[in-house]
């Protein structure tokens, strides 16, 4: 029987309603109603977030089966998890920069993470993103201004510790004087993000608890300083022991989630089917090889269920 860890939950103050009452009563505030609204909520919330820390040096195993060809990562992983449950305090790394081409799984494996730390999970498309305050937020004074995503996370959130994925950093945009990447070279250092200021909320915050995880294509379009932030790791594609792996959970996940009456484990022939195509494209050509075989009446899945779904393939347009 597979060992369960129960992950401990602390509490950390990542502002201080204090703080949020004195800023209601500066002039600039007064002007701005939708300011006044995110105070006014900010103390409804508290201040307080819950911090999770894990329980179990091995509670990251499960992801070497989940995502095979992220070992590299999750071995030094579980350097940082050692410590924190030596320690008792929860888990905090170095960010991490997953460096690979389209499709071979870097946003799947910082979900998965964000589930095996039993945290929060925060995404933020980088390659949207054409000015810095999209992250740290934009002045009060300016029209249509609100939080960034950051504070809004800690904010909204229930976690002081979320797992946030920056994807596609490499891809982040726009006029230099706003660059969108600016925000970072505070909040990736711990000492710095643990005086966070969104330039919205003009409120200090502790972002210092935030679990970095980016995504890239290739490292030659980030400045040296963000670099020199994060611990870079080449995610190569899956071997083919490794695909099939992939492939097996993903059709465990689906069938453990569904009463679609399927067989709990694929056919060997179906593994290699899937094995060939990339880890992105895996779980909506199951998806799609699932209905092909209810269509046709049965309850197991055939590799001719996936031929269909393999992307490139024409289809016919009508009304």
């Amino acid at each position: 029987m597979a060992s369960m860890h129960i992950p401990l939950a602390d509490y950390r103050t990542i502002y201080a309603v204090e703080a949020v009452e004195k800023a209601m009563e500066e002039t600039g505030a007064q002007r701005n109603e939708s300011l006044n609204a995110l105070y006014d909520r900010m103390k409804k919330l508290g201040g307080v977030r819950y911090v999770i820390k894990p329980s179990a040096t091995d509670s990251l195993d499960p992801l070497y089966e989940q995502c095979p060809n992220f070992s590299e990562v999750v071995d030094d992983l579980k350097k940082y998890l050692a410590l924190a449950v030596s320690g008792n305090e929860p888990m905090h790394f170095t960010p991490i920069l997953l460096l690979g081409e389209p499709g071979v799984g870097k946003t799947h494996f910082a979900k998965a993470l964000a589930r095996q730390l039993s945290t929060g999970y925060e995404f933020v498309s980088m390659s949207s993103l054409t000015a810095g305050w999209i992250l740290s937020g934009a002045s009060s004074q300016w029209n249509n201004a609100k939080p960034g995503k950051v504070a809004q996370a800690l904010i909204e959130g229930e976690y002081a510790n979320p797992v946030v994925v920056l994807d596609e950093v490499d891809k982040a945009g726009g006029d230099h004087r706003y660059d969108p990447l600016g925000a970072l070279y505070g909040l990736l250092e711990q000492e710095t993000a643990s005086h966070f200021k969104d330039e919205f909320v003009e409120v200090d915050m502790d972002a210092s608890h935030i679990l970095w995880v980016s995504t890239a294509n290739e490292a030659r379009h980030l400045p040296e300083p963000i670099l020199s932030r994060m611990l870079v790791y080449e995610i190569p594609r899956p071997d083919q022991d490794a695909a099939r792996a992939i492939a097996a959970q993903l059709y465990r996940d689906l069938v453990g989630a569904h009463d679609w009456g399927f067989a709990p484990e694929p056919g060997d022939d179906v593994l290699d089917s899937m094995a060939a195509l990339p880890p992105r494209d895996m779980r909506k050509a199951l998806l799609a090889a699932f209905g092909n075989a209810k269509l046709a009446g049965r309850d197991t899945l055939q590799p001719g269920d996936l031929e269909s779904t393999r992307p490139g393939r024409s289809r016919r347009m009508g009304f």
